[in-house]
């Protein structure tokens, strides 16, 4: 008899209980006959990490440190046969999980580079949500990935519309690539009224629904500016290769030109599981269990140039890839330190761009004044523990700052 389990492939899934996780498994139960779900994991939400757990039956789950145990209690009468893990040397493990050909990278933030860099490791296929992996080490992860001859398929639903657009093109025809962006809630918002931005109007995104630091992410467009740095290092491009365009209604998910002037892009309704489905089932295509495009039901599609002025990170991508090195991951550092500050309403929504602007000031004035010998972490990333230094360096600058 064949053991149909093991005709299907094994899914690993970092960070199972955020929006992109849930959003894989949805695609998983929409084609049991391709998938089994190998590995899970979650970083606070244990109580629905314990529901999918006893739903998809995993091998292995890691946690935060010291989450364990609320875990073993949740699951005290399931019959799953079950390790867990935790802390950060519990989701490498997971990432390595043996019998997985698929990871799928949806923890949020710069947590996630040594469990990524793991499973690359471990030659399995990874499926990239987690964008801050390439913005603190781009060239080193996808050196290491061609070294262990891993795809690393891009899982955000602009970068994936990029990675569509160009399937079957010769790399030397792209005249450049251009990211779409709804704008985020704020597009039609006067920048005199900035000041007032609310935590409650941050978190009302208009069409994704996403977790709150990626919500806020979107508000701040800062989510653009480190998709273009990511975008730098997926498609081995020049940062001028890079454009912004704002599309309010999130069909037009990313868009190719080449130098014939023909442009080709991927459209879709705004739901995350359409990219989701395309890494997993790549490179074959599979149901996503999202309703098909009606552009006759949608009427009309808008564009506009993108307001550097008001949203200042755009520019930043731009600064910190010129200056390179560790200069992105110190800006993503201190992006994080301060979404979490404002998340917890101790800094205003225009303070996160002020900081964020003394920071590149600083990285700037680091190149100038010749100082960068004294800054190793920041003139050149060569490892992980060097990006994680210049992102912690980005974090304790940001700190201090605000203080």
């Amino acid at each position: 008899m064949i053991d149909m389990n093991k005709t299907k492939q094994g899914i690993v899934i970092l960070g199972s209980t955020g929006s992109v996780g849930q959003s894989t498994l949805d695609v998983i139960k929409e084609n049991p006959d391709r998938f089994r779900v190998d590995g899970l994991s979650c970083f606070e939400r244990v109580d629905i990490l314990a529901e999918q757990i006893q739903l998809f039956r995993p091998k292995m789950v890691a946690v935060n440190q010291g989450k364990a145990e609320h875990l073993k209690q949740l699951l005290e009468h399931s019959t799953v046969e079950l390790e867990i893990y935790e802390g950060n040397e519990g989701y490498k493990k997971l990432a390595a999980c043996p019998s997985a050909d698929k990871l799928v990278a949806a923890m949020v933030g710069a947590a996630g580079i040594e469990p990524v860099m793991a499973g690359i490791k471990s030659k399995k296929t990874i499926a990239l949500a987690n964008k801050e992996c390439l913005v603190l080490a781009g060239s080193l992860l996808l050196q290491t990935a061609k070294e262990y001859a891993v795809d690393i398929l891009p899982l955000d639903s602009e970068h994936n519309a990029i990675f569509q657009s160009l399937y079957g093109e010769k790399q030397k025809n792209l005249e450049y690539i251009t990211l779409t962006a709804s704008g985020g809630p704020f597009r039609k918002k006067d920048i005199s009224e900035f000041s007032n931005i609310t935590l409650e109007e941050a978190l009302k995104h208009p069409n994704w629904n996403m977790g709150d630091k990626i919500t806020i992410d979107s508000a701040t467009m800062m989510n653009k500016c480190l998709e273009i740095i990511e975008a730098k290092w997926l498609f081995d491009i020049a940062s001028e290769q890079i454009k912004i365009l704002i599309h309010p209604q999130s069909i037009v998910h990313s868009m190719v030109t080449f130098k014939d002037a023909s442009t080709i892009c991927q459209m879709g309704v705004p739901d995350m599981r359409i990219p989701i489905a395309n890494c997993l089932g790549y490179p074959e295509r599979i149901p996503s269990g999202v309703n098909y495009l009606d552009l006759s039901d949608i009427g009309t599609l808008t564009f506009e140039a993108p307001d550097f002025k008001k949203f200042p990170p755009l520019q930043m991508a731009y600064d910190v890839l010129k200056l390179g090195g560790g200069a992105p991951a110190a800006l993503n550092g201190a992006n994080e330190v301060l979404v979490d500050l404002f998340l917890k309403e101790e800094i205003t929504f225009t303070q996160i761009f002020q900081i964020l602007k003394k920071l590149v000031e600083k990285l700037q004035a680091i190149h100038q004044n010749e100082q960068i010998e004294h800054y190793p972490f920041i003139k050149n990333i060569d490892d992980i523990p060097v990006a994680l230094q210049a992102d912690q360096w980005g974090r304790s600058l940001a700190a201090e700052f605000v203080r």
